[in-house]
């Protein structure tokens, strides 16, 4: 079946403001991202692509931007089943003030329970965005064929919920996995078995160094995983 390409959308204001935007209109990608995104289409350049697939939410939109660009054939689809988890009422409140709820160590410890007030659960998550990655592989196998590639760009607990899906990994694992922003993925599907190929690739190690001591203002707005060991609910800013 086809390969797909999951791109985490690129460094936005709400993840260097460390706020968890969620659905929130209006978040777009900050200085960073934009140049994330201008990139995009060199590192992908070897990659033949049959479609490509968005989240709704701009800061998905803008990163694509100067892919589509570049290759002014290439179709875009929308898909709603890929958009960011509706964290309902965390939704634009700060990722520090939602610390100490206790919902959050329900998300951290046993995700598969959690299911945010006003919003959805994870396990809902994460079922719609396997029924779409699967009726998508389906329908780019049908038409372009079995050696066919397609892209998604969406958001970084849809990546992971994704990813442990690929692995066989019950959801309540899905917090170990992590994904940079503009980070490539890539996930090949067989009849019997998915292949994992590449995981939060961005191209460079810089954010693999451990900063320790040092913290900065990305580190405090869900750049690595907190002291602690949590995950960054959302996905966090990344290596500035």
């Amino acid at each position: 079946m086809a390969t797909l390409i999951l791109v985490r959308h690129g460094r936005s204001t709400a993840n260097t403001a460390g706020v968890l935007a969620g659905r929130t209109p209006g978040v777009h990608l900050d200085e960073r991202g934009v140049e994330q995104a201008a990139a995009l289409p060199g590192r992908l350049a070897a990659v033949p692509l049959a479609l490509a697939v968005t989240s709704p939410q701009e800061r998905c939109r803008e990163t694509l931007g100067p892919l589509l660009d570049a290759r002014p054939g290439l179709e875009l689809r929308t898909d709603e089943r890929v958009a960011e988890c509706d964290y309902g009422d965390w939704s634009g409140r700060k990722l520090g003030e939602l610390a100490d709820d206790p919902l959050m160590t329900v998300v951290q410890q046993h995700p598969s329970a959690a299911a945010f007030p006003g919003g959805e659960s994870l396990r809902a998550m994460q079922a719609r965005a396997v029924d779409a990655v699967r009726d998508w592989n389906a329908r780019v196998t049908a038409e372009h064929g079995e050696d066919a590639t397609y892209l998604v760009c969406t958001h970084g607990d849809i990546i992971k919920s994704l990813v442990a899906d690929a692995l066989g990994l019950h959801l309540d694992l899905f917090q170990r996995i992590h994904a940079e922003p503009c980070s490539v993925t890539a996930v090949r599907y067989t009849g019997t078995r998915p292949f994992l190929l590449r995981l939060g690739d961005t191209g460079e190690f810089g954010s693999l160094v451990s900063r320790h001591g040092r913290r900065t203002d990305a580190d405090t707005t869900g750049g690595d995983p907190a002291p602690e060991g949590n995950a960054v609910v959302g996905g966090g800013a990344g290596a500035p």
